[in-house]
């Protein structure tokens, strides 16, 4: 049995290396800004726990916190902001967590020693041992290269089992989805379908005082798959070229009903906290009624469907290697993608 504790959607300022001078002072800020947050978290932790009774667990971060998103104006963004696996970053994060005895699901460029020369969009879930205990990398994704761009090398390495990762912990089996996957109900439901109960989202999107398409997406993920969804937002960011409250807001935690419990409004802030209750919605599961949407589900009809191809598998890879991603290779596919389509008289 897992008693209810306490999750926060940090919704805090995402700063772009791209704004440092070169790639030594952002690596240092990096660090630096890592410091910033332990603080900023052992605070949050000792106000919500006195003021809740209850306490703290998981602390969800936004999307790309520590470096913003590349922008393309600065070219050497890998140097300046893209994580190792073992790199310091990762340790300074393990060791933040264990310090505060808590689960941090955090979201960073990183590189892999398989592919040199890309990297992939990560979600990451650390232990308070100060283990990293899911790694999970983005799939859908445009501008950043996926898995799926180099799948079958990607696969040969790592084997299907790395691809929709969850992670067995002591506040329930924790799977992440990365910003805008929240769109996508595959991501969710072949997590769900390994036993995911709870959702780490890592956002940075544009808060709204009308529901947005991730807003929506949210409480479907979470209502459909009986699963929380703790999703946290940046409050801004900074040094990236664009208006500094263009990605701002709208942090939330959602339980396996689909009900948002609490939602920030725009800026810094850990308002977006709820207690979350993973026995509820392992009842749920549990029960043979109509609500039991996971269990009804039937896979087999829709195997032919989906295994067509829309978005192409290996599009870096030439011969077996690795290519460098070259500028409009992103728009390309997509064009060539909707040309197919509507050859088939499918769109």
């Amino acid at each position: 049995m897992i008693s209810p504790y306490l999750a926060v959607a940090m919704q805090l300022t995402a700063r772009s290396v791209e704004a440092a001078p070169d790639a030594a002072a952002a690596r240092a800020g990096i660090l630096a800004h890592i410091r910033e947050l332990e603080t900023e978290l052992a605070g949050t932790r000792d106000f919500l726990e006195k003021f809740s009774g209850t306490p703290m667990k998981l602390a969800v971060l936004p999307e790309y916190l520590f470096t913003g998103f590349p922008t393309g104006r600065v070219p050497d963004f890998q140097a300046r902001g893209v994580f190792a696996p073992d790199g310091p970053e990762y340790a300074a994060l393990g060791e933040m967590a264990k310090r505060l005895d808590l689960f941090i699901a955090a979201n960073a460029y990183e590189s892999d020693p398989h592919f040199p020369g890309l990297h992939f969009q990560a979600s990451v879930v650390l232990a308070p041992s100060g283990e990293v205990v899911l790694r999970y990398r983005r799939l859908n994704s445009m501008y950043t290269p996926s898995p799926h761009d180099v799948w079958s090398e990607y696969t040969r390495h790592y084997g299907p089992e790395a691809i929709f990762p969850v992670a067995d912990t002591a506040i329930g089996r924790i799977a992440a989805i990365a910003s805008e996957e929240i769109l996508y109900p595959e991501i969710a439901r072949a997590h769900a379908l390994r036993g995911a109960e709870i959702f780490v989202h890592s956002s940075s999107e544009s808060g709204s005082l009308v529901p947005t398409a991730k807003q929506i997406a949210r409480r479907a993920r979470a209502l459909e798959n009986l699963a929380w969804v703790v999703s946290a937002n940046t409050a801004g960011i900074t040094g990236a070229g664009i208006t500094g409250a263009s990605a701002d807001g709208n942090s939330a935690v959602i339980d396996w009903r689909g009900t948002v419990l609490a939602e920030s409004l725009s800026g810094a802030n850990c308002n977006a906290f709820a207690e979350v209750d993973i026995e509820a919605a392992r009842r749920a599961r549990r029960k043979p009624g109509m609500a039991n949407y996971l269990a009804r589900q039937r896979l087999e009809p829709f195997r032919d469907t989906y295994a067509g191809v829309v978005q192409p598998a290996d599009s870096l890879l030439e011969d077996g290697k690795v290519r460098a991603r070259a500028p409009g290779d992103a728009v390309q596919i997509l064009r060539e993608v909707i040309e197919r389509r509507a050859r088939e008289g499918l769109i």
